[in-house]
C-alpha cells in the first residue's frame, strides 16, 4: 500500500460511536441534510428505515427522499406512509430519455433533494440503525475539507460474520489495487452507505447501474484528490443475499465502470468495444439452460450541466 494511503487511513478513519447524535446536531448549524434511499420492490424493509430516520434523527435530517425504481410492488406507498418524500425515477427530469439501475436513480436524486449534503443508504437493510447515516455524516459535518465519506463494515452471510462482499473481493479490491492504488484503503469500496457534498456531487458524471460506487470514488478522487475522502467504520450490516448468477451480472458492471475510467484516464489503448452481453447458465430439466442478458451501463453528465 501507497504511503500516503497509510497516512490517510490514521487521519481519515473514523468509528460510527466517534459520531454522537448531539455532536452532529451541534455540528450541523445552517448545513441542511437530505437522506436518499434508492428503492426498487423493498416494502419489507424500506418503511422501518425510513421510520427509523424521521423518528430518530430528526434534528439531524431535513428530509428523506425515496427514489422509487420501477418498483412491482407498493415501495413507493410504503414508503410515503412512513413519512418519505417519495418520486418515481423516470418521472424526474422527464425530458430526459430514462436510463436503468441504481446509478440512474442517485444521479436523478440530485435534481428533487435539497440538502447541502447527502446520504445515500439502501434500501434493503435488515434492522436499520440510525448510526449507519450519523457515521457518515460526521466526517463531512465536523471537517470541512471533507467532500465524501465512506462506509464500512462487516457483512454477515449464511451465518458467517464477514462472508458477503463478494464481488468486492473478486473484482473490485483487485481493480483497484491494478490501477487506482490511492483508493486501496477503502474497506468496502462498493458500499451503499456513503455522503457528500452536493458541491461535489454535482460535479461529476454518474455512471447507471451498479457501476456508479466506483465511478464516483474514482472522479471524485481527480476532481478533490484523497484526503477530501474520510471512511466510517459503521459496525455490521445485514441485507438480503443476492444470488451467485445476479453477482455476475454486477461484476460485469463494475467491470465496465473500470474499463470507462481506464480509458477516460488515458491509462489503456482499447482496440474494441467490451460486449454488453453476459451468457450465463443454469440447470433445467433438460441439462444446462443457457441465459443471456445486457448488462451494459451508461453515464448520466455532473448534474450542474443539466439545464434546469
Amino acid at each position: 500500500m501507497l504511503p500516503e494511503v497509510r497516512g490517510w487511513l490514521r487521519r481519515r478513519t473514523s468509528s460510527a460511536a466517534d459520531w454522537p447524535l448531539r455532536d452532529l446536531v451541534a455540528a450541523k448549524g445552517q448545513t441542511s441534510v437530505s437522506v436518499v434511499l434508492p428503492a426498487r420492490d423493498e416494502r419489507d424493509t424500506v418503511g422501518e428505515i425510513v421510520g427509523v430516520i424521521r423518528r430518530e434523527l430528526a434534528r439531524l435530517v431535513d428530509e428523506v427522499v425515496v427514489i422509487d425504481s420501477r418498483s412491482s410492488d407498493d415501495t413507493a406507498r410504503v414508503a410515503a406512509l412512513a413519512g418519505a418524500r417519495v418520486h418515481a425515477q423516470d418521472e424526474i427530469l422527464p425530458q430526459l430519455e430514462p436510463l436503468d439501475g441504481k446509478g440512474e436513480a442517485l444521479w436523478k436524486s440530485l435534481a428533487v433533494t435539497r440538502g447541502d449534503v447527502l446520504v445515500f443508504a439502501d434500501a434493503d437493510i435488515r434492522s436499520f440503525r440510525p448510526s449507519l447515516i450519523c457515521g457518515v455524516l460526521g466526517p463531512l459535518l465536523a471537517d470541512p475539507t471533507v467532500v465524501y465519506t465512506k462506509g464500512c463494515y462487516d457483512r454477515p452471510l449464511n451465518g458467517a460474520p464477514n462472508g458477503g462482499g463478494r464481488v468486492t473481493e473478486l473484482v473490485a479490491r483487485p481493480l483497484i489495487n491494478l490501477h487506482w492504488p490511492q483508493l486501496a484503503g477503502f474497506v468496502q469500496p462498493l458500499a451503499g452507505e456513503y455522503a457528500g457534498r452536493r458541491s461535489a456531487l454535482e460535479r461529476v458524471p454518474f455512471l447507471t447501474g451498479y457501476g456508479v460506487e466506483l465511478g464516483l470514488l474514482i472522479d471524485l478522487l481527480d476532481l478533490a484528490g484523497l484526503d477530501a475522502f474520510a471512511q466510517v467504520d459503521l459496525g455490521s450490516r445485514e441485507h438480503a443475499p443476492q444470488s451467485t448468477e445476479a453477482l455476475g451480472g454486477m461484476a460485469c458492471q463494475i467491470m465496465l465502470a473500470a474499463w470507462s475510467r481506464l480509458q477516460r484516464q488515458g491509462k489503456i489503448q482499447a482496440f474494441h468495444e467490451p460486449s454488453v452481453r453476459l451468457a450465463q447458465f443454469r440447470r433445467g430439466p433438460c441439462g444446462h439452460e443457457l441465459t443471456s442478458r445486457d448488462i451494459g451501463i451508461a453515464e448520466r453528465p455532473p448534474m450542474i450541466t443539466i439545464a434546469a
